[in-house]
Formats: C-alpha cells, sequence, structure tokens
C-alpha cells in the first residue's frame, strides 16, 4: 500500500511562490508517474501537472503552463510543484496521486491514478 502526504500549502498573496511536497512510502517510487491535482470549492478535480517514473517528460494543465514546474528525487521517494506567479484562482486543495500501470502518454484522468494523498490548501490572496 502507498502512502503519499503531501506539505507545503498555506496562505500567499498573488504574485508569490510556493513549494508543495509529497513523500511517499509504502511502495517503490521510482515505478510511478506522479501528478499534482487540484479542487477549488464547487469545481471537479482537476490536473495540474504531471511527470513520467524518470522524471524524462512533464504535463501541465494550459492554465499553469509557464509558472508551475513539477518535479521528482526518486532518491527522496518526493515529487514537488513549484508554483510562481500565483493567481487567487490557484486557490484549492491539493493532492498528490501516483499512477502505477506503466503508460506510453502522461494519465491525465483522475480515475487512472490508483493513489491519493489527503491534499494540502492553498490560499492565494488578491
Amino acid at each position: 500500500q502507498v502512502q503519499l502526504v503531501e506539505s507545503g500549502g498555506g496562505l500567499v498573496q498573488a504574485g508569490g511562490s510556493l513549494r508543495l511536497s509529497c513523500a511517499a512510502s509504502g511502495g517503490t517510487f521510482s515505478n510511478y508517474a506522479m501528478g499534482w491535482f487540484r479542487q477549488a470549492p464547487g469545481k471537479e478535480r482537476e490536473l495540474v501537472a504531471a511527470i513520467r517514473r524518470s522524471g524524462s517528460r512533464q504535463y501541465y494543465a494550459d492554465s499553469v503552463k509557464g509558472r508551475f514546474s513539477i518535479s521528482r528525487d526518486n532518491a527522496k521517494n518526493t515529487v514537488y510543484l513549484q508554483m510562481n506567479s500565483l493567481k487567487p484562482e490557484d486557490t484549492a486543495v491539493y493532492y498528490c496521486a501516483a499512477e502505477t500501470l506503466p503508460r506510453i502518454i502522461i494519465a491525465t484522468m483522475a480515475n487512472l491514478y490508483d493513489y491519493w494523498g489527503k491534499g494540502t490548501l492553498l490560499t492565494v490572496s488578491s
């Protein structure tokens, strides 16, 4: 069983930066593609960024391209989400998720991810 624990959320002003971390345990981290999702009140959960097992390829939602960066450290069993130029519309609970099925392309649908963290809240004030 894989456990995922997010950290790093908080309150930040618009234009600021923050880095989220997600620590994994209980499995072989390097075997999993990882994703960061977010869910704002009244909205569906959406994929923000994802990264392949080796870290060789990333996916970003259009809304965060050029502002967010996903990375991973397989030696530390951790995936990161660096968020810059934050906007109030980035306010949401951010979840990390692990996808265990080997795929050629990065999975973008939430139901393809097998393990989830409990989330960390990011609030961006204007």
